[in-house]
């Protein structure tokens, strides 16, 4: 298949710079309407939905499923595989356990970048799938948004709930939120980076057009200006 580019207006949502506590996110994810359908499609072209889809070829195909994540490879009931789904459908297993203690985020950004190259791939549609599809597969998908399309934690799982109900154990959360952190403070450095960046351009510009008095504590440059010594003192 070949690769496009997506730019989704979805993407850049996330604002929020305060993480909630697990006990906030579990009373959120507790709300609205619990369970529903086996698969749900969640963002374009994204579908997180549970092993009775997975597990059925024909489901696969009817559906238009190019891609297949599974969150809980090898684990009991899941049959997916390559061999399973054969040539028309590319396959990546996550071998998560659904237990507080597993640590998922090993596979926070390798399943990231597995979801948008798929999305990147012409006609694609993929399919991220647990036993259930509302821990496992449903804490992969809102690091997705959370890496590839700047939400906060509480963005994306606002953004997920609209489409499924997901309940990620309180092991996972803890973990999206080490994430939302980070990920808020890379957010942080970068614009403080910038603005550092442009303070010293600025300097550099007052330098280059003889404005003597602007001098950089970050920069050992000396500028000698034609200026009258009344406009050298200018403020």
């Amino acid at each position: 298949m070949s690769k496009v580019s997506t730019t989704t207006v979805q993407e850049g949502c996330g604002s929020s710079s305060d993480t909630p506590s697990v006990k906030d996110l579990v009373k959120i994810l507790f709300g609205g309407k619990r369970f529903g359908n086996p698969v749900d499609e969640v963002w374009t072209n994204l579908f997180i939905g549970d092993m009775s889809v997975a597990n059925d070829r024909y489901s696969i195909w009817k559906l238009g499923i190019t891609h297949v994540l599974n969150a809980a490879h090898g684990r009991q009931h899941c049959l997916g595989s390559h061999t399973f789904y054969g040539s028309t459908v590319d396959y990546h297993g996550v071998p998560a356990d659904d237990s507080p203690s597993f640590d998922i985020s090993l596979y926070f950004y390798s399943s990231a970048d597995y979801i948008q190259d798929a999305l990147n791939t012409a006609d694609a549609r993929i399919l991220v799938h647990c036993a259930v599809g509302v821990s496992r597969s449903a804490s992969l998908v809102l690091a997705y948004l959370m890496i590839h399309h700047h939400y906060s934690l509480l963005d994306a799982i606002t953004k997920v709930k609209e489409h499924r109900w997901i309940f990620p154990n309180t092991g996972f959360l803890k973990q999206l939120r080490a994430l939302d952190k980070k990920l808020h403070t890379k957010k942080q450095e970068k614009r403080e980076g910038s603005h550092a960046l442009y303070y010293g351009y600025e300097q550099i510009v007052y330098l280059s057009v003889g404005i003597p008095h602007v001098v950089s504590s970050h920069l050992s440059l000396s500028c000698h200006s034609e200026s009258s010594p009344e406009e050298s003192h200018l403020p």
